[in-house]
C-alpha cells in the first residue's frame, strides 16, 4: 500500500476510489501528490486509487478521464424469490466421477450463511475455505481492505453455541447463500449442488460509497448496490486464496449494471478479460434479466440533416433519472431536452468533457448534460443526461447529427433496481440488454431457461454486445431453481441462478482438466469452447442467436462430443 493504510482509505467516506492502468506517469504522480493513496499492483497491471472527493475533478483535469476510470455501480442479477417448497435436485452423471474435488468456487455477492448444512462436510466441518467481508475494517487479507474469516475460524464458530459472535458475517439478503448452494451445496436431504465436493471462497461486497450513489442517482431505498471496484477487489482476493491453496477456481459474479458502454472495452471488463485467461481460472456471470424492463433504446440518424427523438416516460413524481447515450467513434451528436410541460432546453453543442446544468423555470427539475468523447478503448461518445426531481410524463431527448457516418445510437436507463421505478423508454428495444460486465469478451455469459418446458426465461436479457459479439454464450436452468436461503429451502429465477449452474459446471471442467490432467492449462475460453460444442440445440432455431447463444448447456453431451473427437 502506498500513501496510506488500505483500510483507512477504503472505509473513509470522504475518500472516493478510482481505477487506473499502472504506468510510470501514475507512479510519478503518486510521489508528487501525497493526498492520493493507491493499492499495490492488481492482476492485469491495474491499480485502485483513493482521493478526497473534493479533489477528484482536479485529478481528472490533470490526468484525463480516459486515464482516471471512475467505478460504476452494480445491482443483484436475481431478486425473484419464492417461498419454501419441497425440492428434488439431481444432476446427470458423466462417467468421469466429477464432483468438484480439489476445486474452489468463488462467489462474489452478498455473503453466505455459513451455518447451513449444505456448506458443511459430513463430519460437520465447513466446506468454506474462507470468507472475505469487505464491510468490516479489520485484517487486510493480502493487503486488501476488509476482513478475512478463515476455515479455522468458521469451524470454531460452528462448534460454538454462539456462532455469529466468533464469525459475525451474515447474508442479510440471501442472494449469495442461494447461488453458493446451487453451485456447490453438499448433499442434504433431497438437495445437492452441481459440484458438491468443491470448496467455497465467498466475497461479501461492500455497499457503494455515497459519492457514487449520488453520482448515478441511485434511489435511497436501494441497499443492494455495489461498486465495480469492490468486485475487482473480490476477484483479487479469490485469486490470492486460490494461489495460496494451490487449487483451480471457478468464479461466479452475481451482480451487473447498465452503467457502461456495453462493448467490453471498459477497464472493468478489460480486467476481467485478463483474469479469465489465467490457467486454472473460469469466470461466469448471468446476462441479466432486462429484456422486458424497457431500459434500452436503439435508433439511427441517417445524415447530418436528421434528428432522433429518444422519449422517456417518467411515471412517478419527483423521480431522479440517469440516462446514458452512446454513439460510435466516427459520429458526434448534440442533444436538446423538452419537459412534459413543454419547456425546451435548446440544442447544447457537444464539446469534449463538457458539462451543462440548468434549472427549469416551469418545474423544480434540474437538468444536467455531460459530454465525454473520445472515450477510452473505443473512442466513442458518451452523453449523460440527469434529471433531478423530474415531473411525470414524457421527456423528449432529441439527438442532432453533428457528424454522421455510422448513425447508430444506443441509450440505457439504469438496470432494474438501480434507477427510478417506473421510468422507461416509450419505444424500448429488447436487444443489447446484456448487462455489464457480462459483455466482457472472455468470460462465460449465461442466459436462463425453464428446464421443464425448454422455453427461454421471459426476463432473460438478449444480446449482442456493441462490440459486436454474439451474446449470451449459452443458456442454463434459471426458472424456479431450488436452493437454500438463510431461512430455508426455496426457489429463485433469473440469470444469476443459471450462471450458478455454469459456475458449478466450470468447477467440474477444472477438475477434469487440471486435477485429472486432461487439459492442465485450461481456462475460461477453453471451458466455454467445450461447453458450447456440447450444447443441446432445437432443430427449429438457428444458432448462435441473441437469446440462447449456442444452446442449452449439457455437460454429458460435452463429454460425448469429446469422446468423438
Amino acid at each position: 500500500m502506498e500513501n496510506g493504510n488500505i483500510n483507512d482509505l477504503f472505509f473513509d467516506e470522504d475518500k472516493i476510489d478510482f481505477i487506473v492502468p499502472d504506468s510510470v506517469m501514475f507512479d510519478r504522480y503518486l510521489k508528487e501528490n501525497p493526498d492520493i493513496g493507491s493499492t499495490e499492483m492488481l492482476s492485469g497491471h491495474y491499480r485502485i486509487g483513493f482521493i478526497n472527493s473534493s479533489l477528484i475533478h482536479g485529478l481528472i483535469d490533470e490526468l484525463g478521464l480516459n486515464f482516471i476510470n471512475l467505478p460504476v455501480v452494480l445491482g443483484l442479477l436475481d431478486t425473484e424469490k419464492s417461498d419454501y417448497t419441497g425440492i428434488s435436485y439431481s444432476r446427470e452423471t458423466n462417467g468421469f466421477g466429477l464432483r468438484g474435488k480439489d476445486i474452489l468456487i468463488g462467489i462474489i455477492d452478498t455473503g453466505i450463511d455459513y451455518t447451513k448444512d449444505v456448506f458443511r462436510n459430513a463430519d460437520g466441518t465447513t466446506k468454506i475455505a474462507a470468507i472475505y467481508d469487505q464491510n468490516v475494517n479489520g485484517t487486510e487479507p493480502y493487503s486488501l481492505p476488509g476482513t478475512e474469516y478463515t476455515r479455522q475460524m468458521i469451524n470454531e464458530a460452528l462448534q460454538s453455541d454462539d456462532s455469529f459472535r466468533i464469525v459475525p458475517q451474515k447474508d442479510e439478503v440471501g442472494h449469495g447463500t442461494f447461488l453458493a448452494s446451487v453451485a456447490a451445496g453438499r448433499e442434504v436431504d433431497d438437495f445437492q449442488g452441481v459440484a458438491p465436493d468443491a470448496e467455497l471462497v465467498v466475497v461479501k461486497l461492500k455497499k457503494a460509497r455515497q459519492y457514487y450513489l449520488d453520482k448515478y442517482l441511485v434511489p435511497p431505498e436501494q441497499d443492494n448496490v455495489y461498486e465495480s471496484t469492490s468486485v475487482i477487489l473480490g476477484i483479487e482476493y479469490i485469486l490470492e486464496k486460490a494461489n495460496e491453496l494451490g487449487k483451480p477456481v471457478s468464479i461466479l459474479i452475481g451482480v451487473g449494471t447498465n452503467l457502461s458502454s456495453h462493448n467490453g472495452l471498459s477497464i472493468f471488463e478489460e480486467y476481467i478479460n485478463y483474469v479469465s485467461k489465467i490457467p486454472g481460472v473460469c469466470i461466469t456471470i448471468g446476462g441479466g434479466n432486462e429484456v422486458n424492463a424497457e431500459k434500452h433504446f436503439l435508433g439511427y440518424i441517417i445524415n447530418e440533416k436528421e434528428v432522433l427523438d429518444i422519449n422517456i416516460n417518467v411515471q412517478k413524481p419527483n423521480s431522479n433519472v440517469y440516462l446514458s447515450i452512446y454513439n460510435n467513434a466516427p459520429d458526434r451528436i448534440s442533444v436538446s431536452v423538452t419537459s412534459p410541460f413543454g419547456e425546451v432546453i435548446g440544442m447544447i453543442p457537444a464539446r469534449p468533457r463538457s458539462v451543462f446544468s440548468v434549472r427549469l423555470i416551469s418545474e423544480n427539475t434540474y437538468v444536467t448534460v455531460e459530454y465525454d468523447f473520445p472515450t477510452r478503448g473505443s473512442g466513442a461518445q458518451n452523453t449523460v443526461i440527469k434529471l433531478v426531481n423530474a415531473g411525470t410524463g414524457i421527456w423528449n431527448i432529441r439527438a442532432y447529427g453533428d457528424i454522421i457516418i455510422d448513425g447508430s445510437i444506443h441509450a440505457w436507463l439504469p438496470m432494474t433496481g438501480l434507477g427510478a421505478e417506473g421510468t422507461v423508454f416509450t419505444k424500448p428495444n429488447p436487444n443489447y440488454t446484456i448487462v455489464v460486465p457480462a459483455t466482457a469478451l472472455s468470460l462465460i455469459c449465461v442466459a436462463a431457461y425453464n428446464s421443464i418446458n425448454n422455453t427461454l426465461y421471459n426476463q432473460s436479457s438478449w444480446g449482442p454486445s456493441r462490440f459486436p459479439v454474439m451474446l449470451p454464450d449459452l443458456a442454463a436452468p434459471g426458472v424456479n431453481v431450488p436452493g437454500v436461503f438463510p431461512d430455508g429451502y426455496g426457489v429463485m429465477s433469473g440469470t444469476a441462478t443459471a450462471a450458478a449452474h455454469v459456475a458449478g459446471i466450470g468447477a467440474l471442467m477444472l477438475e477434469w482438466g487440471v486435477v485429472k490432467n486432461f487439459d492442465p492449462a485450461i481456462s475460461t475460453s477453453q471451458i466455454k469452447a467445450y461447453l458450447i460444442r456440447g450444447c443441446l440445440r432445437s432443430p427449429d432455431i438457428d444458432y448462435p442467436n441473441t437469446q440462447w447463444g449456442y444452446g442449452r448447456v449439457n455437460l454429458l453431451n460435452t463429454f460425448k462430443m469429446m469422446q468423438n473427437e
